[in-house]
């Protein structure tokens, strides 16, 4: 399950609706938005997205995770719009039988929705002035 939202995410929420009797396992991840990026002060950030790809995108990276390791359950979900310092951005839950298949699933998963998913983020910075990130780091990656 791939989602894009404007609302907060709510992990706790999100992580309850992966419980399974069958999971002996859980991994997941937040991504946070942090105050200062390569040398400047962030105030917000604001995440625009192409949300038919991203979903339709997402959904594939989540069925490959799902067929590379024996996983339950894995979701997905990304903000778009204004964030603020501290808010989570991106969240991924896998749950499985054992810990080994989730941490690798988790991770494949938010690595794939960094590189591959339609989502541009543009930082304002505590100084007044703003500028899209430019990710070289995540597009060395993919």
């Amino acid at each position: 399950m791939m989602k894009m939202v404007t609302d907060p995410i709510q992990p706790e929420e999100l992580r309850r609706a992966l419980i399974d009797p069958a999971a002996g396992a859980y991994a997941g991840f937040e991504g946070w938005i942090r105050n200062r990026n390569e040398g400047h002060e962030v105030l917000r950030l604001e995440y625009e997205a192409y949300e038919p790809l991203a979903l339709k995108e997402g959904e594939k990276i989540i069925a490959e995770a799902r067929a590379k390791y024996p996983v339950l359950h894995a979701h997905c979900v990304h903000r778009s719009g204004m964030l603020e310092i501290g808010e989570c951005a991106v969240w991924v839950g896998v749950a499985s039988a054992h810990r080994d298949e989730a941490f690798l699933a988790c991770r494949y998963i938010i690595d794939q929705v960094k590189v591959r998913l339609p989502i541009w983020k543009k930082e304002h910075y505590t100084d007044g002035h703003s500028g899209w990130v430019n990710c070289e780091r995540c597009a060395a990656h993919g």
